[in-house]
């Protein structure tokens, strides 16, 4: 690598016109090839012909306040259910827009509100008859006349977005004075459509400087609600809710040939959010979505591609209907994708992508005032994304990283640009030595859930990869495969029905979540096909890991269904009067060899017993948290939790490789010291042994013929071997 490569490129930085000589200084120090704006910047004449490519951010829907105001029929809507409200005699008014900002939405009675909302008698479950109820839009309620006493009521209506959602999301981060809300109009319906074609035109006409245009994203936000003192309310990154109007709700009944109905998108208030199982018409809403999505993002690209600019997608912001790893993503011909990283999970959401020429990480911390202020420390939160991010990066590496944000307010902390400027070099560093490789795996893996590929690696994400700690086993266990030895796959039930061989060549299945979620699959297990394909598998010697409640549902006497499989069952208060006896604690097992205390099973999971024949590794006053089990010729691990550390991830590890039968396979590529992980690169003839934490850490490392040697490293080093 000459000194070029090695101190030059794959590095994208913001700027705005009061940091221009602070962006040329960045672009040398940091190595960066690519400049861009942001959200509330403008580019700097002074930038027009520098020696970088400049990526322009383009709002399909947003920036335009004249088009928006002069055809408000063609302003984007969204869905939204009412609070639950409770009838206590004589007519029952309902307030639409209590606990949403007035702001961000205004109701919709333009259509007609008789076909297109919907008033639930929540307590039945049945919708209202439209005479049943009306609006008085002087007060702003529904009210129906004679409801049943006592019964609970909500109301489900289209309202305007007359703020777009992210671009409130930043005028409120950063406390934006004197600005003009930017309000979204819907490219899918006729007038925006054919507008929003020649507007992108006029656009790169009137940017010649511009190389990339970067699409933030396309035509539909994810769910975004802020309440009436402007604070976040709702949030689900996968929400289709904001996806729908009159227009595009009469085409989708003309594709599936049935009617329509607002409890499809809205159910029960839950918006089928990614704990849901999906209904079958909510499954049939996103595959019509993902193909007229696709349909006219195509059309942007190519006109993109036909005046000589390269076209990015965003993987946030308006991204819902744009699914990656869906097969209508391939065909809009994208050359890029970008999105923010997190942690490793993040990363591998974006480098896994297929179908694009190159993937792009933003990394935080973005240079927003809710981190860059006095006493705040930009420096602690960079390292900790890192650290996290390069794990996933030496197993499917992102192509080029970069920042994002207000330049002005990242150069206020000194210590922050000088350690930027060390990821950006360890960055090119470790590009050069993997790009093109295939990183050695040990077993291939499985994670089965309701949703399968189209949400891998993410599935339990809000943006930013915020935690939460309802999930944090589903978030655990992805972040460690993120970045371990493995080839992971991610399979819906919907794949496992049609076909049963798409566990060929699985070693280990892994389902973790709660109990009647779309994370373990809830009603799935009733279905024989399903209960008996996963336990054919295990029975013919295939690997089973369940954490939390996996396959839990009260069916036929079990709540978990795989009990027998996994040896566990979880007292729901139907079975106290069976006694328990499998108490017994066997610690020494190949799984917890490395465990240096007790281990953390994070919140755990209540009154898991274990049956006759299962082997208790750890339980506690008589509540299991990790048990194996035999089952036929294969294997099953029960874990109770499994929060993200490097502890849990040496046991995750452990746990694939006893579950799959390969406890041989240990020393191999291996590092005796679970804060150093060791990444082969066989084919290419190169290993690296990195410390992934900021002391220094000593360990015994084995190689692929199962050598070994000592090895100190020093704070967050890597070091590279010749095979």
């Amino acid at each position: 690598m000459n000194d070029m490569t090695k101190n030059r490129g794959r590095v994208t930085i913001p700027t705005d016109v009061d940091v221009v000589p602070e962006t040329l200084d960045l672009l040398k120090r940091w190595g960066a090839d690519a400049i861009r704006d942001c959200d509330g910047t403008d580019y700097p004449e002074e930038l027009k012909s520098v020696d970088a490519k400049v990526y322009s951010t383009y709002y399909t829907t947003r920036k335009d306040n004249a088009w928006a105001k002069a055809n408000p029929d063609e302003v984007q809507q969204c869905y939204i259910m009412t609070g639950f409200h409770t009838a206590v005699g004589g007519p029952l008014s309902i307030p639409l827009m209590q606990g949403i900002s007035p702001e961000l939405m205004e109701v919709n009675t333009r259509n007609d509100i008789k076909r297109w909302w919907e008033v639930m008698d929540r307590t039945t479950g049945e919708p209202l008859s439209p005479d049943a109820w009306h609006y008085d839009a002087e007060s702003g309620c529904v009210v129906i006349d004679e409801p049943a006493a006592f019964h609970d009521y909500t109301v489900s209506f289209l309202a305007y977005l007359i703020w777009d959602p992210v671009h409130m999301y930043n005028a409120v981060t950063n406390d934006w004075k004197d600005f003009e809300h930017q309000i979204t109009f819907d490219v899918r319906q006729p007038k925006t459509h054919k507008f929003t074609m020649e507007r992108l035109r006029k656009f790169i006409a009137d940017h010649p400087y511009v190389n990339v245009i970067r699409y933030t994203t396309f035509f539909h936000q994810f769910t975004l609600v802020f309440d009436e003192l402007k604070r976040e309310k709702y949030v689900d990154w996968y929400g289709y809710s904001a996806s729908v109007s009159p227009y595009i709700l009469e085409q989708f009944e003309k594709e599936v040939g049935y009617r329509f109905r607002p409890e499809y998108i809205i159910d029960q208030g839950y918006y089928n959010n990614q704990y849901r199982v999906p209904s079958k018409e909510f499954k049939d809403f996103m595959a019509f979505q993902r193909r007229e999505v696709a349909k006219l993002a195509k059309e942007m690209v190519d006109i993109t591609h036909e005046l000589g600019k390269e076209a990015m997608m965003f993987l946030g912001d308006h991204w819902i209907g744009t699914e990656p790893y869906m097969d209508e993503f391939k065909t809009i011909g994208l050359d890029a994708v970008v999105g923010s990283v997190g942690n490793g999970s993040t990363l591998r959401l974006i480098s896994d992508i297929p179908g694009v020429k190159y993937t792009e990480g933003r990394f935080l911390p973005y240079f927003f005032p809710d981190t860059f202020h006095e006493g705040g420390d930009p420096v602690r939160e960079a390292k900790e994304n890192w650290v996290t991010a390069r794990r996933a990066i030496l197993r499917k590496p992102i192509d080029r990283i970069g920042y994002g944000g207000y330049l002005k307010l990242a150069c206020q902390f000194p210590e922050f640009i000088d350690y930027v400027e060390s990821v950006c070099n360890e960055f090119r560093e470790l590009y050069e030595n993997i790009k093109g490789t295939t990183p050695y795996c040990v077993k291939t893996v499985a994670v089965l859930n309701a949703w399968g590929k189209a949400r891998s690696w993410g599935c339990h994400m809000v943006h930013h990869a915020l935690y939460q700690k309802q999930n944090y086993s589903y978030a655990g266990v992805i972040e460690a495969l993120s970045g371990a030895p493995f080839e992971v796959k991610f399979l819906s039930f919907d794949d496992l029905k049609a076909d049963p061989h798409c566990l060929d060549g699985v070693d280990v299945l892994i389902n973790v979540g709660d109990g009647d979620t779309a994370h373990t699959g809830g009603l799935w297990w009733e279905d024989p096909a399903i209960s008996a394909a996963v336990k054919a598998f295990v029975w013919n010697g295939g690997g089973l890991i369940g954490v939390g409640e996996p396959a839990g549902h009260q069916y036929q006497g079990h709540y978990l269904q795989l009990a027998q499989v996994m040896g566990v069952e979880k007292e729901t208060g139907f079975t106290l009067g069976y006694d328990k006896y499998n108490w017994e604690e066997h610690p020494d097992h190949f799984i917890l060899a490395d465990c240096k205390g007790q281990v953390n099973f994070g919140e755990g999971k209540k009154s898991i017993y274990a049956l006759p024949g299962a082997q208790i590794l750890v339980q506690r006053d008589k509540e299991v948290q990790m048990a194996v089990n035999t089952f036929g010729s294969g294997r099953s691990v029960y874990v109770s939790g499994l929060p993200y550390s490097f502890e849990n991830s040496r046991v995750l590890y452990r746990s694939i490789l006893w579950a799959a039968g390969g406890e041989e396979e240990l020393h191999r590529w291996y590092s005796e010291n679970y804060n150093v992980e060791v990444h082969a690169f066989v084919k290419n003839g190169k290993y690296c042994v990195v410390n992934n934490t900021y002391e220094p850490q000593h360990t015994t490392v084995y190689k692929g013929d199962g050598e070994s040697f000592t090895l100190d490293l020093a704070a967050n080093e890597i070091r590279w071997y010749e095979i």
